[in-house]
């Protein structure tokens, strides 16, 4: 009996062995022998046209109009009259003063008015019968003249005890509060309203590089730009969509940095740039004819100096030395070493070293990154020695085994079930 059983154990792992020799499960042509496939690399093609040399350079923005709310009466102040943060008009009343002081200052100079315009009124038909000096009523003149002084400061002090607002724009935060005690010897600061549309940009240019850029015009090798139209570059790195112009340029060189001071205006209708923010301005500073220019992506920096990867006419990698001459918005301008036709890897350098064979695509610049090659969503890859197999026969052959190793047993247990409940019947035998 025990022969029956061995037997039928090696019938059964035939048949699993019959499962696996399927066609496609031996190996292919794509098999592990097989060459893998060329890498794809980005590339542009380098050719030749009109540039605009651009520059980057740091700045901070600025309010076009910054006023300061000061209290100009002494007093406890009352109460505010705005809202934080708010937009308000010039003379809108800002905080209320406590004025019983000033209210009763200009009562007490209107009295002093009346009293000294009686005593001019009365002087004066006098002295025209010789009733009276000319001195007493020179003296009654310059009284009434005072009086009238005197009243003009008190309604002044008055008007201030409720500061209005000196220019239009958005007002900050309130720098004091109800109850306190402002004006006390001093101008005490109340708040500030800056006005946000436009904005200004300021920023300095090397006076070294300006002097470089006015020489290479007078040679002829380059053209003064056209138009004063600035772009601005913001923290993230994204470019402002609101183009600016160029309002001064100083006429003097900053001694102690060597750089010429500049302003630029931005419209700001939606108050999304803010004073003190930094930023980078982006302004033309000349125009090149028959200008390479390659995205700055592709030039690589290593202590031998400025080099880009090229691909020949069959496909292979090769580093190339460039000398670089500027910037064009996001692009280096070529000097020296590329020519019009040569293929420079953009995208993919991880992928290209020197020597190998890859197949160059043209790159798009409006095109997001893929993932990297064989990085599936969450799926395992193949196991070992599979390979180049990836979409073949072998991987979809490779679950049956699985199946069958673990359907048979229960078939193959059942039989010596029986055979051990009929041996005492084939021993009677």
């Amino acid at each position: 009996m025990k022969t029956t059983s061995a037997l039928l154990l090696l019938l059964v792992l035939a048949a699993c062995g019959e499962g696996d020799k399927k066609p496609g499960a031996g190996p292919a042509a794509g098999g592990p022998g097989a060459a893998p496939p060329q890498p794809e690399v980005d590339v542009v093609i380098v050719a030749t046209g009109a540039a605009t040399l651009t520059q980057d350079l740091p700045g901070r923005l600025m309010a076009i109009r910054s006023a300061q709310v000061r209290a100009r009466v002494e007093g406890v102040l009352e109460k505010r009259l705005f809202a934080e943060g708010s937009d308000i008009a010039a003379g809108a009343p800002l905080f209320r003063i406590d004025a019983r002081t000033y209210q009763a200052n200009l009562s007490a100079a209107e009295a002093d008015l009346a009293s000294a315009a009686a005593s001019f009124n009365r002087l004066k038909p006098l002295l025209e019968i010789k009733a009276v000096s000319q001195q007493e009523y020179d003296q009654a003149s310059a009284r009434h003249k005072q009086a009238e002084a005197a009243l003009a400061r008190a309604r002044l002090d008055l008007e201030n005890a409720v500061p209005p607002a000196p220019i239009s724009g958005r007002i900050g935060r309130a720098l004091v509060t109800e109850g306190a005690l402002v004006g006390k010897g001093e101008a005490t600061h109340l708040a500030t309203i800056e006005q946000l549309d436009p904005i200004r940009v300021e920023f300095s240019q090397s006076y070294s590089d300006m002097l470089r850029l006015q020489q290479a015009v007078k040679a002829g090798k380059q053209k003064a730009a056209k138009a004063a139209q600035v772009r601005l570059l913001l923290e993230d790195g994204s470019v402002y969509p609101e183009p600016g112009s160029l309002r001064f340029t100083d006429l003097a060189v900053d001694p102690n940095t060597g750089s010429v001071l500049l302003r630029a205006e931005f419209p700001n209708p939606r108050r999304e740039l803010l004073p003190g923010t930094f930023a980078r301005v982006r302004f033309p500073q000349a125009e090149v004819e028959a200008a390479i220019r390659i995205p700055q992506r592709a030039v690589t920096v290593s202590p031998l100096g400025q080099a880009v990867m090229v691909v020949d006419a069959e496909g292979k990698v090769s580093p190339r030395p460039v000398k670089t001459g500027g910037m064009a918005g996001t692009d280096f301008i070529i000097d020296s070493g590329l020519k019009p036709g040569d293929q420079v890897i953009v995208n993919g350098l991880q992928k290209a070293r020197p020597g190998a064979t890859v197949k160059p695509v043209p790159w798009d610049p409006t095109k997001k990154p893929g993932p990297p090659p064989g990085a599936g969503a969450g799926a395992p890859g193949p196991g070992p020695g599979m390979s180049g197999m990836q979409g073949m026969a072998a991987p979809t052959n490779a679950a049956p085994p699985a199946t069958s190793a673990a359907v048979p047993p229960a078939p193959t247990l059942a039989p010596p079930a029986k055979s051990d409940a009929a041996k005492p019947v084939a021993e009677k035998k």
